[in-house]
Formats: C-alpha cells, sequence, structure tokens
C-alpha cells in the first residue's frame, strides 16, 4: 500500500511543457543558431532538469550557457503564473487525501515560482518542493520526504513525464509511474516503466 504520491510538477500537474519548450527553443535558436525544431527536440530529450543543467548537456562548458539560461528564466516567469493544472488533478488529489495518501510535489522549477503557482491554483498538497542550491529533485527531495514523514521506500512512488524522472525513482530505489504527454507509451517501455495518460488512472495503480 502507497502512503505518499510525490508528483513531478510542469507537465504532471501542471500543463506548461509546450510552452516551456517554445520559450527554450527560440532562446537555444538564437544564442547558438540551432533550428528551432532542432533544438526543441533538444529541450525535451534534456527535460527533468534545470534549463542550465540542461545546457551543460547540450553545449558542454559553452560559455554562452549563463546569458541564455538567464533569459529563458526571465522569458518564462512573465507567463508563468497564468498557468493551469490538468483538468483531473484537483479531484485525484481529492481523492489521494481521502484515502490518507499523502500528496507531494518535486519540482526542478525555482522554489518561489512554485509556491506561487500552487498558491494560485488553489490546490493542497501535503508538500511542496522545489529547486534550490544543493537540494534538487531527485535524491534530494525523495530523503528529505522519508525524513519528514517517516515513510518507507516501498510506501513511496513517483509519478512524472519525463525519462529524467524515471532515471531519478530507480536511482533511489522507489516505484514510478510515467504521466505520457512530453513522452510517449513507447519511450517508457523501454525503461519497463508503468504509463498512465491521465492522473485519474491513478486511482487503479494505487488499489
Amino acid at each position: 500500500m502507497k502512503k505518499v504520491c510525490i508528483f513531478d510538477f510542469d507537465g504532471t500537474i501542471i500543463d506548461s511543457m509546450d510552452g516551456f519548450a517554445d520559450i527554450a527553443s527560440a532562446v537555444i535558436n538564437k544564442h547558438y543558431g540551432t533550428p528551432i525544431k532542432k533544438a526543441r527536440e533538444q529541450y525535451i530529450k534534456t527535460s527533468g532538469l534545470p534549463f542550465f543543467e540542461q545546457l551543460e548537456v547540450i553545449f558542454p562548458g559553452d560559455s554562452r550557457n549563463e546569458v541564455a539560461a538567464d533569459e529563458y528564466e526571465t522569458t518564462k516567469k512573465r507567463s508563468y503564473l497564468t498557468k493551469k493544472p490538468f483538468k483531473d488533478v484537483q479531484k485525484t488529489m481529492q481523492n489521494l487525501k481521502a484515502r490518507g495518501i499523502k500528496a507531494i510535489i518535486s519540482s526542478n522549477n525555482f522554489q518561489e515560482l512554485v509556491d506561487n503557482l500552487v498558491n494560485r491554483i488553489g490546490i493542497k498538497f501535503d508538500m511542496v518542493l522545489g529547486w534550490r542550491k544543493n537540494f534538487s529533485k531527485g535524491h534530494d527531495h525523495f530523503s528529505h520526504v522519508r525524513k519528514r514523514l517517516g515513510c518507507k521506500m516501498d510506501e513511496m512512488i513517483f509519478i512524472g513525464d519525463s525519462l529524467k524522472d524515471a532515471e531519478r525513482a530507480k536511482d533511489f530505489g522507489i516505484d514510478f509511474v510515467a504521466k505520457t504527454g512530453t513522452f510517449d507509451h513507447k519511450d517508457f517501455k523501454k525503461l519497463s516503466a508503468k504509463t498512465i495518460s491521465s492522473l485519474s488512472e491513478l486511482e487503479d495503480i494505487l488499489t
């Protein structure tokens, strides 16, 4: 029986990944001359990391990375608080609460941005964890949840939309469910991950 559901935020709870990909591909095109289509593919392939880390993966050690990351974050902030949750999120969280299951947000978006958007959408979570220095999605967040809630590894499950999310869960040793959208069923099948197309399908998995 799972007692703690940890959710990635963007692309899993919030419908924001298309907008992020538009901004990222434009920034990469501007600063590195990469065609928009290829830039978008590079962004999606490395999604799940903070953007400045994505740039280091795509363009290791490039002197343009800092300026490009700053432009991406600045542009993103202008519209971020207008993003909406997927339609089934509120009902899913209510169902989890009714069953006594904790719902945690784990995001590599900056803590302040995540806090502000969570407050704006008005959906209650038991814990909201964003990125800050030396505290990021994956081992840091999962360890923090375990210590705070006193839960066992097999009582935790992580739900995310990226291949990096699947890797993080596997590396830490907890179960993972992939929400398709950013990647499809085929992509996650290679990692032997269970997939859902909407959060409402969690009911069947957690039963």
